[in-house]
């Protein structure tokens, strides 16, 4: 991997030079300010001003020169469209490809210029995290919300590119009017479907979503995920092992994983209450049963995590078969008239979660060009399970006996799930493919290090961050070596390595990453506690049966992939992450609130507005916490046992612990108490989340 202070050097257009970022000149000046601070020749207060005036003077430079090539641009298109026209009256075949030719050469300097905006981009972010690192300083914080909040400011003609999208949206029409078999020169404006045919539209497009912010409903999907993605192999050798690593049979099995366990953990729920009371118990006692499974796949997924580090078929074998066991111990539980066995049963089930190995076997053996869309099939999966294990309750009403054993509303989900279980073993077996562990290794040895497979669009270039992402990058040795040696988290070797316990990824979590953990702790509580409980609140207020609770847990599963199309493809292009972040957890709040019992009275019209509400808030806050997440986080959290998406796996099923427990200890209170008792800490925790984003909020880009 070229260090950023050469590719800056090779990567520029010659005539341009001069109009790039200093880097190596405020690299030196960092570095001289750190020496005059300890000599006392300079006050913290005054190289803060100092360091403030010479970037606001690079990013002006960078900027007029960036508004000048785009009037360039313009005005090149303004001409090349009086010429086509002419041609529009007077076709001429070798005139029209001319033109397309011209357009073209247009398309190919925009590129150039999008370069450019990415470089000095890159650069700005790189000296702000150094600046900030040597002297212990958020200046970032500071600069970047009082410059993009400014009315005058330079700093947002970085992030939003208006007039390059006008340019772009330009180029798009005239190449398209100008297609070969469109004799009858239709605009795209009249067949917005129409499909872009030249390649250089795509390359521009491209090199604007390597830049910008845009993104659509796949790519929310995806980041729901939290997998690593990563460029395109930049070789044809690399795209061999990647092609030779994938195998679509492979990863269909684990997408069925995905799906066969999250109908496992929902199918029990419109039924764990009367369960509960049917073994003795008293039906509050359903938040244990629940959530042991969360219990246990609180341990799983760090084992789990560590497995696939060397395989990903033996781990999925012995998932199969605990959750085959865990279901039978289920199901036995009600003939042995056995609370205890009822829980181990779920125990077991959650010791084979292996949620942990389908998410690295994404990350690892799907080629990165169609990463993306596995990552979205595994949310989707997700998602779809979520629904159809409510649904599937609803329509296991039935009561019968086999010799001595039962087989009824309670017992057959167990059943149900231990045969499924025992088919995708048998399927597991015939058709997956290990990977060739030799091709991850070569992989790894042509990165400089495993940290490096972040997706640069995602972190390392601005897709989530334009400017602030965590870039790790090893600095221009020749330039300053002995920068390179202080600056510990930069240096070749150990800034790249992947945590290797949960104490050295703890270290590596700053607070806005901190926070967006604990965001995500709590939305995952909040949808614990209305899910949980619903079977138990909705059969004291509202008499519902089994089936209205199945019915009402499924639909607001199926609301999952509605919401994140709506917020992918339209909100997410309309507002920042931050802002929808914040908008989120407000309305979620307000879920909260609403639901409580204030009132002699509780009405279903107030139950099922204000559970929609806060699940619907809990989605789209899920996504777009997690879109931070992937921004704000170390990139040595990429990879390893210890990474982010185990980190927030973790941090999920705690929360989901915890509010399993709430249930089970409220329900000492008696029911008519559960509700609001309940409500009470989600509120709460809400609150509280509410005000660190606010905190935080200049640092979530």
């Amino acid at each position: 991997m070229v260090n950023f202070g050469k590719k800056l050097t090779a990567d520029q257009v010659p005539e341009w030079r001069g109009y790039y970022i200093n880097y190596k000149l405020m690299k030196k000046k960092v570095k001289q300010y750190g020496q005059q601070l300890q000599q006392g020749e300079k006050d913290r207060r005054r190289v803060l001003k100092d360091f403030s005036k010479m970037l606001d003077d690079q990013i002006e430079k960078i900027v007029l020169f960036l508004l000048e090539q785009q009037g360039m641009l313009a005005s090149r298109i303004e001409k090349l469209g009086k010429q086509r026209a002419i041609l529009a009256e007077q076709p001429d075949i070798s005139g029209i490809a001319d033109l397309r030719e011209a357009y073209r050469e247009v398309g190919l300097d925009l590129i150039k210029l999008l370069k450019f905006v990415d470089l000095n981009a890159t650069g700005i972010r790189k000296i702000l995290k150094k600046f900030d690192k040597r002297f212990s300083y958020r200046f970032t914080d500071y600069y970047v919300s009082s410059r993009s909040n400014h009315p005058y400011s330079q700093l947002q003609q970085v992030f939003k590119h208006v007039g390059v999208g006008a340019v772009v949206g330009a180029l798009s029409r005239n190449l398209v009017d100008l297609q070969e078999r469109q004799g009858s020169y239709l605009s795209i404006y009249d067949q917005p479907t129409t499909a872009l045919k030249d390649p250089i539209i795509d390359m521009i497009n491209s090199s604007v979503d390597k830049l910008t912010r845009s993104t659509n409903f796949l790519r929310f999907l995806g980041q729901h995920a939290l997998i690593a993605h990563e460029e395109s192999p930049s070789t044809a050798g690399e795209e061999e092992i990647e092609d030779q690593k994938y195998h679509f049979i492979s990863l269909m099995l684990n997408l069925v994983n995905t799906f066969l366990y999250m109908v496992n953990t929902y199918i029990i729920v419109p039924t764990a209450d009367d369960y509960s009371v049917s073994l003795g118990a008293a039906s509050t006692v359903c938040g244990v049963v629940i959530g042991s499974m969360a219990v246990a796949q609180v341990f799983s997924s760090v084992y789990f995590s560590a497995w696939s580090n060397k395989s990903y078929f033996r781990p999925l074998v012995f998932s199969s078969i605990v959750l085959f066991l865990g279901n039978v111990c289920y199901a036995m539980a009600y003939d042995m008239n056995s609370l205890t066995v009822l829980i181990i049963g779920r125990l077991l089930c959650g010791f084979g979660s292996a949620r942990a190995v389908n998410r690295r076997y994404i990350s690892d053996c799907v080629p990165a060009r169609i990463r993306m869309q596995a990552s979205a099939g595994f949310v989707s999966a997700s998602a779809l399970g979520m629904a159809c294990g409510p649904a599937l309750a609803g329509l296991l009403q039935w009561r019968f006996k086999i010799y001595m054993v039962t087989f009824s509303q309670s017992t057959l989900p167990g059943w149900l799930m231990a045969v499924a279980w025992l088919l995708y073993l048998v399927w597991l077996c015939i058709s997956f493919k290990e990977p060739n562990r030799a091709d991850e290794v070569y992989d790894t040895q042509q990165n400089t290090a495993p940290g490096q497979r972040v997706d640069i669009e995602q972190v390392e270039n601005g897709l989530a961050q334009p400017l602030l992402g965590n870039s790790e990058t090893k600095e221009n040795e020749e330039d300053d070596d002995d920068d390179e040696e202080d600056d510990s988290e930069e240096c070749a070797q150990d800034s790249r390595k992947p945590a290797t316990s949960i104490g050295s990824a703890y270290r590596l979590l700053t607070p806005s990453v901190k926070v967006q953990l604990l965001i995500y702790f709590m939305l995952k509580y909040a949808m614990e506690i209305l899910l949980s409980e619903s079977s138990v609140i909705t059969s004291h207020y509202f008499k519902w049966n089994t089936s209205a609770v199945a019915i009402f847990l499924a639909i607001l599963g199926l609301t999952v992939l509605p919401i994140n199309a709506v917020v992918g493809t339209y909100i997410s292009n309309m507002f920042e992450d931050r802002q929808l972040l914040m908008a989120s957890q407000i309305m979620l709040l307000v879920g909260i609130i609403f639901s409580f019992k204030v009132t002699s009275t509780y009405s279903v019209v107030q139950y099922v507005i204000s559970a929609l509400i806060t699940f619907v808030s809990a989605e789209v806050l899920e996504g777009v916490n997690l879109s931070l997440l992937s921004s704000v986080m170390s990139s040595r959290l990429s990879r390893g046992t210890y990474n982010g998406g185990l980190l927030s796996t973790e941090a999920g099923t705690l929360a989901r612990v915890v509010a399993d427990c709430t249930i089970t200890a409220a329900g000492y209170l008696g029911i008519g108490s559960l509700l609001n008792v309940t409500l009470l800490p989600s509120m709460v925790i809400c609150a509280v989340s509410i005000a660190c984003t606010f905190l935080t909020y200049n640092s979530l880009f």
